[in-house]
């Protein structure tokens, strides 16, 4: 095999494998398709293509894949969209593994473009046009790799490093163009039938539970995995928020775990009231994204409403009711990979919920202790406290001497019989869940009620919105304020209730969420009413007439200056195309007659001035030149393709090249063997 078809192969090899990972990027092909395909890549990359004599076998190997994913299909169990792409996979990698030949080039080029087609309906997301590119890119490279080999005569080197230079100039045009393209060409929507959402890579890591357990290392608070996006009106317009996003709330504690009194469902419904809403409201849109991995909603204390459910499948996106449980938590009542809802929430210092708003069984709730409690927790919030009694005060006073006594840590051991007791007595560090159970439990020691809240704490502003984080989880204290209803008092020291991943690792998905929010304005969202304003940015000018003063209908110069591109650009295509169509094209017999002179030539055999093949062929004759008869039939076979009206057949011109090839070895060995020099051809 000849270095340059080795490399048009390999590098045809990686773009389908690019345009294979821009599907399964989405993290919904199934597993068996990423083991098989993935498999196949690496014995063609290896060189090896044991398919080459079985395509009936493999045939009849991806028509039974076929039916079985039809029948997944028609069953409900697996999406058309997901079917179709597992599927593309499955060919292109039995194209992979063929004969590679002309036919098998473009049917793997073929499939790759369906795969692309596929990982657009799936995901779409800013990891999937990285791979497009790559595929685009490699592709092209190897396509033209293809159009040079077939234009050098058999037994010849590809000039490989010659054209890389004006195939790479060849495929930046190419890119130019497939952006203008994409600007100019009426927008459609052909991604309606694709799934609703990916649960892209990674699994899951801030979801909620119906209970907190005390213990262990709080691992989560490293994580830089994005989970939720909101945009706030009115916009704060602050780099980082100090907010609580509220999920939901605990009041019954074991000892070990902390649970809710209440935990009954209410009704479910498109939009639920939590309390009286007031003025001033601020309204959320959030984004709840895959790696959140829960169905309860969170929103900025304090809210009043939540509503306008969005669950986002595999099957497409749907509205959803929500329903109330215990502890002011609100769930989907559908399952989905990710959700997008509305809320308000009343503004910072506003009134809450009171006493009086409390069923019975909460009210005693929030003043009920374990059983076996540590006598030492009351005494030391007694002393602490000394005599203040007014619980707004109280909570403050308490939270202020934890955060001076007591350090913050996520390194901790398993469970431990008594983990309050052993954070304020014996370890004196924890984490948020510890600070917020302590905090709380002293509280209810003195008659003071208080709960524990869990959600997250902050959020970065990223293109005019805001992101939480996985490690933004925390837990904190309401307490109960008559008169004032719940308020916030968080005895965890400030430097560590936001994430705690390394802040390069942030930065690097701060800047990927920037990169991959313009992928979504820019290119996803990208439509036709985007196409129109591009052009009437062209066309009309950005300056406001003055007051009196009539708008001018003349076009600004950047119209005239876009309109000059345009026809220098429409111009110098016209005359590429024109040197295209009118260039000289070799023949087929023509090229087959340049690799059969090359042959001799090794051979130390050349044609005189004005020689045809059909003389020299005759002359070898008469001198009964050893190749005289590997050269007749070769030379029969060329002027019936060159005048005789019967064109090669594909494959024949390499089998009777090889015929002549293997004549001129032999003829090499045997004067080797002899010592003698080789008959030269007289010219006549």
């Amino acid at each position: 095999m000849r270095k340059g078809t080795r490399l048009r192969l390999v590098l045809r090899d990686l773009g389908s494998g690019s345009a294979f990972a821009s599907m399964a990027v989405s993290g919904q092909l199934p597993l068996w398709s990423l083991v098989l395909y993935g498999v196949a890549l690496v014995v063609a990359l290896a060189g090896r293509r044991p398919f080459a004599n079985r395509v009936k076998l493999t045939a009849l190997l991806l028509l039974a894949v076929a039916l079985t994913l039809g029948t997944n299909v028609l069953a409900g169990s697996l999406n058309l969209v997901v079917a179709a792409c597992a599927f593309a996979g499955l060919i292109s990698a039995q194209r992979l593994l063929s004969t590679p030949d002309a036919a098998t080039d473009g049917q793997v080029h073929l499939s790759g473009l369906l795969m692309v087609a596929g990982g657009a309906a799936l995901s779409g997301e800013l990891v999937y046009g990285l791979f497009l590119i790559v595929f685009g890119v490699l592709a092209s490279i190897a396509l033209a790799l293809g159009v040079v080999e077939s234009a050098v005569p058999e037994g010849e080197p590809v000039p490989v490093r010659a054209v890389m230079g004006p195939l790479a100039t060849g495929v930046g045009f190419a890119v130019v163009g497939a952006v203008a393209f994409f600007i100019l060409f009426p927008r459609l929507n052909w991604n309606m039938i694709g799934p609703g959402a990916s649960p892209g890579l990674g699994v899951a890591t801030a979801g909620f539970s119906n209970t907190v357990r005390l213990g262990g290392a709080g691992t989560i608070k490293g994580n830089p995995r994005i989970v939720l996006r909101a945009t706030l009106t009115p916009d704060p317009e602050k780099e980082t928020l100090d907010a609580y996003w509220v999920g939901r709330t605990y009041d019954v504690f074991d000892g070990m775990e902390w649970s809710n009194a209440r935990a009954t469902s209410h009704g479910s419904e498109f939009m639920t009231t939590l309390r009286p809403g007031q003025e001033n409201l601020v309204h959320q849109h959030v984004e709840l994204m895959p790696a959140y991995g829960a169905r309860t909603l969170v929103a900025l204390e304090t809210p009043s409403r939540l509503g306008n459910a969005v669950a986002n499948t595999q099957v497409g996106s749907r509205r959803t009711q929500i329903h109330e449980l215990g502890g002011g938590e609100v769930r989907f009542r559908d399952s989905g990979i990710s959700y997008s809802y509305e809320a308000y929430s009343l503004p910072p210092g506003a009134s809450g919920d009171d006493v009086q708003d409390l069923p019975p069984e909460e009210q005693d709730a929030l003043l009920s202790l374990p059983e076996g409690l540590d006598v030492r927790v009351g005494q030391t919030a007694a002393r602490v406290l000394n005599g203040e009694r007014d619980p707004l005060a109280a909570a403050r006073k308490l939270s202020a001497w934890l955060q001076r006594e007591y350090s913050y840590t996520l390194e901790l051991s398993g469970d431990v019989p008594d983990p309050v007791a052993d954070f304020l007595f014996q370890r004196k560090q924890g984490h948020c869940e510890h600070f917020a159970t302590a905090l709380t439990l002293m509280l209810r020691t003195q008659g003071m009620r208080a709960r524990l809240a869990t959600g997250f704490f902050g959020g970065e502003r990223v293109t005019g919105g805001y992101v939480v984080r996985a490690g933004d989880a925390h837990a904190w204290t309401h307490v109960l304020v008559p008169g004032r209803g719940f308020i916030t008092v968080d005895a965890t020291p400030p430097a560590h209730r936001a994430s705690q991943s390394p802040r390069l690792l942030e930065q690097l998905i701060n800047f990927y969420e920037v990169v991959e929010s313009q992928w979504r304005d820019v290119v996803l969202d990208y439509n036709f009413r985007d196409q129109l304003t591009v052009v009437r940015s062209l066309t009309r000018s950005r300056e406001v007439p003055k007051k009196d003063e009539p708008p001018s209908r003349t076009p600004p110069p950047r119209a005239f200056g876009a309109a000059l591109l345009a026809a220098a650009a429409a111009y110098t295509a016209w005359r590429l195309l024109t040197q295209f169509l009118s260039r000289e094209r070799p023949l087929a017999a023509t090229r087959f007659a340049d690799a059969v002179e090359a042959q001799l030539a090794s051979a130390r055999i050349t044609r005189v001035d004005g020689e045809t093949l059909e003389a020299l062929d005759a002359r070898l004759a008469r001198e009964r030149h050893p190749l005289s008869p590997a050269l007749t039939p070769v030379t029969r076979r060329y002027l019936e393709a060159r005048f005789g009206g019967r064109p090669l057949q594909q494959g024949e011109a390499t089998r009777l090249l090889t015929d002549l090839r293997r004549a001129v070895l032999t003829e090499s060995q045997r004067v080797a063997s002899e010592g003698t020099r080789p008959p030269q051809a007289r010219a006549s």
